[in-house]
């Protein structure tokens, strides 16, 4: 007897079953290349948008951009930008920033480990990230703790397991190695336990040449090849309001000419980091993806880049950030339409600030993630896992959430309303009025094959209390997520190749690492 949710069954995969000789056509769902299938919602008028990025544009050629590494400066100097070096401001003109968003590119591929991996990243795409950047684990057998290696290992092997995940992002800081090793860590952790595209911290560029040294060896990519696409990325956020940092700034740099991905993404909370409105906010964060974005294109014009925004509000009686809020939804939608204005792949969050996998944290993560879809988001961060407002990710919430996005991307295949889907000579034909569709030819076919399986909700609910007891959602998702750790290996990986990775490291980290640059 079938024991396993169909959650488990379904995970790795991400695929609906389909018939075969039948004559049923077939209903295949990859959730490995997904596109949104949502109409883009708007929340501001075309002209609305229209001022907003004029007013961005205003912002940096009247107010400035405090950029604080020289080298970026002279970057931007010598694309005529006005330079003050004694306040580290950087005054552009729109005609750079136009010309800097004329050469980004409209459509990226990232390579993966697994060419099926692959992702493309355009308007229209949709690709899932889970929660990233905590400092805190949290599950139900451990409780809450500071990130460790052990942690962060373990979420790589729940994200490898979920097709609907396409991203490994930087879920957990492994707090228990030391930072000037910890790229080596994540990094490995990474190649060997998955063969999704990776993640590689910008901290510095000792830390980022090694990392790009790493991956090309494991790859066997020659230079020309790691140039010509990305087979990895980085998230650079910058310091709101109007601050971008020496490593944020370098990363930049880095990447750029690296040719590998750079997701540029302001972090703006309305009222604390950013004025108290969603234009207001959403304004003055176009602003910062935009000079950000220049500095990149102008290191290397056509460099793959990605807009982005993380912006949301503040409860204004304690300070504290909220997601899933109204302002999160409504600075979402203007995100999108900036970024279609542009014409960019973009990334946008959903996320949640509950303490625990409860009500609050289910309705704030699915209000921000149907921010994101409307809005049409190519890149969803924070769709799994994430509590507390990104302090802690928790494992039992990431597999809770995944039966939302399973649903999501069961969503993108579209309904059928062929002959047989309709179903007049294979169901309706078939019952007498007061009858029941049990036993039609049409509904047993599927039945017998699961070609209309249930996703998920043998986990999620109480189910029948008789047969399997009064257990909630968290306690099942616990026993799911064991269960993967306990059963799943890791994708099949050249022990050649792993090996040489690992007396690489040693010999970098017998030189002694190389400490992060702030």
């Amino acid at each position: 007897m079938e024991t396993r949710t169909p959650v488990e069954r379904r995970g790795r995969r991400g695929r609906k079953a389909s018939l075969d000789g039948s004559g049923t056509p077939k209903r295949v769902v990859n959730y490995r290349q997904l596109k949104n299938p949502f109409p883009p919602m708007e929340v501001f008028s075309k002209d609305q948008i229209a001022a907003m990025h004029d007013n961005a544009l205003r912002i940096l050629q009247e107010l400035g951009m405090r950029v604080l590494l020289p080298e970026a400066r002279e970057v931007f100097r010598k694309a005529g930008a006005r330079v003050v070096e004694d306040s580290q401001m950087v005054y552009l003109d729109a005609d750079i920033i136009q010309a800097a968003i004329a050469s980004a590119p409209r459509s990226i591929i990232g390579h993966a480990g697994s060419p099926d991996r692959d992702i493309l990243l355009e308007l229209g795409s949709l690709v899932f990230q889970p929660g990233a950047g905590a400092p805190h684990a949290t599950d139900l057998k451990r409780g809450r703790r500071p990130g460790t290696a052990r942690d962060f290992r373990e979420l790589i092997r729940l994200t490898q397991h979920f097709d609907v995940f396409q991203m490994l992002p930087p879920l957990i800081e492994p707090q228990d190695v030391p930072t000037h090793l910890r790229h080596y860590f994540t990094l490995e952790a990474q190649l060997t336990l998955s063969d999704k595209f990776p993640f590689i911290f910008a901290r510095g560029t000792p830390q980022v040449s090694q990392s790009f040294e790493l991956l090309q060896e494991f790859r066997s990519l020659t230079d020309a090849a790691f140039a010509a696409a990305p087979h990895c990325y980085t998230i650079i956020n910058t310091n709101s309001p109007r601050t971008l940092d020496v490593p944020m700034a370098q990363g930049i740099i880095d990447f750029a000419r690296a040719g590998q991905l750079v997701i540029v993404t302001p972090f703006t909370l309305m009222g604390a980091m950013a004025p108290i409105t969603v234009a207001g906010a959403i304004t003055l964060s176009h602003a910062e993806a935009l000079a950000a974005i220049t500095l990149n294109q102008l290191c290397k014009p056509g460099a793959p880049v990605c807009y982005g925004t993380f912006t949301s509000n503040v409860d204004m009686k304690s300070g504290a950030p909220a997601f899933g809020t109204p302002s999160h939804f409504q600075a979402s939608l203007a995100a999108g339409q900036l970024a279609r204005h542009l014409g960019l792949p973009w990334r946008s969050a959903a996320g949640s600030a509950a303490n625990l996998n409860d009500v609050q944290a289910a309705n704030e993560n699915q209000m921000g993630l149907w921010g994101c879809l409307m809005a049409g988001a190519t890149v969803v961060i924070h769709s799994a896992g994430w509590l507390e407002g990104g302090l802690s990710i928790s494992y039992e919430k990431l597999i809770t959430d995944v039966e939302v996005l399973n649903m999501v991307a069961e969503l993108c295949a579209g309904a059928q309303a062929g002959a047989d889907e309709i179903g007049f000579d294979g169901a309706i034909s078939h019952v007498d009025p007061s009858g029941h569709f049990f036993a039609a030819p049409q509904t047993m076919e599927r039945y017998a094959t699961e070609f209309y399986e249930p996703i998920v909700h043998d986990y999620a609910n109480f189910g029948t209390w008789t047969e399997r007891g009064a257990q909630d959602a968290s306690t099942r998702a616990t026993a799911i997520w064991q269960s993967i750790l306990n059963e799943d290996a890791p994708p099949a990986t050249d022990s050649e190749r792993v090996a040489a990775l690992h007396a690489q490291i040693e010999r970098l980290t017998a030189a002694g690492g190389a400490p992060p640059e702030s």
